[in-house]
């Protein structure tokens, strides 16, 4: 019972299949006209396009790892020094993309070579659209940039392309050197109040210097303790001798007195230099823990804003060297030349494809004439009634 039954289904299909071939062959003459047709139109419009002719420019965009003398100075000049020289352009394909796509760039372009007359545009809007659908931007992996433009005139698609190019290296240039100015400025300023800062920090070390007679506090306590040793040992030998005076000689004896004025000279100096009072040449040792610390502090401070001073000076000079210059870091690898041959439009492709296309049009015309050819009087007269409310809704609409 299932190989009978599944038997008449296979030779139905197989039948349908054949029909269907009878009917493509039996109505072959709408397919060939259909598809002649489509061959001739084809081939006068792809005739009646304008060639057009397409200009590529290929650009490198700064890298970020670019050595040199300038990169030795940025070294040189310390971290905050080298990371001021990465903060211009350079690296990204994609920053050189959108400035390529700005309107500063756009305007530009336009105004040199005159396209709102060329294009014909009623503004600058329309102009700048229709250079949108003129010239295409890509970024390649490599980082390489490919500028194309597409015109009727080779020559000019060669000179669109190069003079965007142009426009990027000095839009480029201007940036950088907005940016590389203001640094220069903003230092400049920070510049002199880090001098002022200097200037008051020697002033407070040297006052400090000359109120405490210190040049260095720690080899100074060295130096004033050693004195303080020196000047008991030599207090205790005049007592000694004055001791032994008395033992031969009355108060009022020349010697005595003298050797009396020069112990009490010696007791009042050497009390000076252990108290809190301090010598003409040496601090007193009593101070020197305190004068040790405040010195350590003035000196740091000074050492402080001679560093400052001394990283931003190099900042200084290499915001001075990157401001003098006036070349664009942009290599241009392929410079637009002027093309020998259209890339648009592809007339036998245009043809090829019409003619498919009319291939599938024609045979779904001719399945839709063998239906309503083979349809019974019933949907005949519904398809007829169909067609009569299609006309009277026409007719009303008029």
């Amino acid at each position: 019972m299932n190989t009978t039954s599944q038997t008449p289904d296979i030779d139905e299909q197989e039948i349908n299949l054949l029909e269907l071939l009878r009917v493509i062959v039996r109505r072959k003459n709408v397919i060939i006209k259909i598809c002649a047709t489509a061959v001739i139109l084809s081939v006068v419009y792809s005739l009646t396009l304008k060639n057009v002719y397409t200009a590529t420019a290929k650009i490198l965009p700064p890298q970020k790892d670019t050595g040199g003398g300038l990169s030795a100075l940025l070294n040189q000049a310390g971290g905050l020094a080298g990371m001021m020289g990465n903060m211009g352009l350079g690296g990204s394909a994609d920053l050189y993309l959108g400035i390529l796509k700005s309107r500063s760039v756009a305007d530009a372009v336009i105004n040199r070579l005159d396209l709102q007359k060329e294009f014909k545009s009623k503004n600058i809007d329309e102009t700048r659209k229709r250079l949108e659908g003129t010239v295409k931007f890509l970024a390649a992996k490599d980082g390489i940039i490919t500028i194309s433009a597409d015109s009727k005139d080779p020559a000019k698609s060669a000179l669109l392309a190069n003079t965007f190019v142009n426009e990027l290296s000095r839009r480029s240039i201007q940036l950088n050197l907005t940016k590389v100015g203001s640094e220069r400025v903003f230092l400049e300023k920070r510049l002199e109040v880090v001098k002022q800062d200097l200037k008051n920090a020697e002033n407070d070390m040297k006052s400090f210097q000359i109120k405490y007679k210190t040049i260095k506090a720690d080899s100074q306590a060295t130096l004033a303790i050693e004195g303080i040793a020196k000047l008991k040992a030599e207090l205790v030998s005049k007592e000694v001798q004055l001791a032994s005076l008395r033992n031969n000689m009355t108060d009022e004896n020349s010697q005595v007195q003298t050797l009396k004025a020069a112990i009490a000279a010696q007791k009042r100096q050497l009390a000076t230099m252990s108290g809190s009072g301090g010598s003409d040449i040496l601090p007193a040792v009593g101070n020197m823990p305190e004068l040790a610390v405040e010195y350590i502090r003035k000196l740091r401070e000074l050492k402080i804003q001679e560093a400052i001073f001394e990283q931003l000076a190099k900042q200084y000079e290499v915001a001075k060297l990157n401001e003098a210059k006036d070349s664009s870091t942009i290599q241009v690898l392929d410079d637009a030349v002027v093309p020998l041959k259209k890339s648009k439009p592809k007339r036998a492709l245009i043809v090829i494809l019409s003619t498919i296309t009319a291939f599938f049009i024609s045979i779904f015309i001719i399945f839709t004439q063998e239906y309503l050819a083979k349809l019974s009087p019933e949907d005949a007269q519904i398809l007829s009634d169909i067609k009569k409310s299609l006309f009277k809704f026409r007719n009303t609409i008029k």
